[in-house]
């Protein structure tokens, strides 16, 4: 059974494009180590909850777009291994030459780790 891992984001939206040349390159990585697909939205329809919402999840503010993105896995094994992977790999280190920036605060970032109950096609 697959595994899918979870993002949610605050971007500044002027970094837009940033957002998207930073998901080229490490998305690239997923799909190198074992991912089987990944997904990259830029929020368009994200509306303010009554109680919570995705905004303040990740406490956008007025500048800022929600990202949702989410990497499909063949089972958790290829998952975690692909992690430890990336964990040690230099292109995953923003202070290397040649590696883009982080175009987002990460320390805001919400990330898991899921096992799929229902998927209907």
């Amino acid at each position: 059974m697959s595994y899918i891992d979870g993002f949610v984001i605050a971007v500044p939206t002027a970094n837009r494009q940033a957002f998207i040349d930073h998901a080229r390159h490490f998305d690239a990585l997923f799909i190198e180590l074992g991912a089987l697909r990944v997904v990259e939205c830029w929020g368009d329809d994200v509306p303010v909850g009554k109680l919570t919402d995705f905004r303040r999840a990740v406490q956008a503010t007025g500048e800022e777009t929600v990202a949702f993105s989410w990497v499909e896995w063949p089972d958790k094994a290829t998952r975690d291994a692909a992690m430890k992977t990336m964990m040690e790999d230099p292109r995953m280190d923003p202070s290397n030459p040649g590696n883009p920036s982080m175009p987002f605060d990460g320390k805001r970032m919400i990330f898991g780790g899921f096992v799929p109950v229902v998927e209907v096609s």
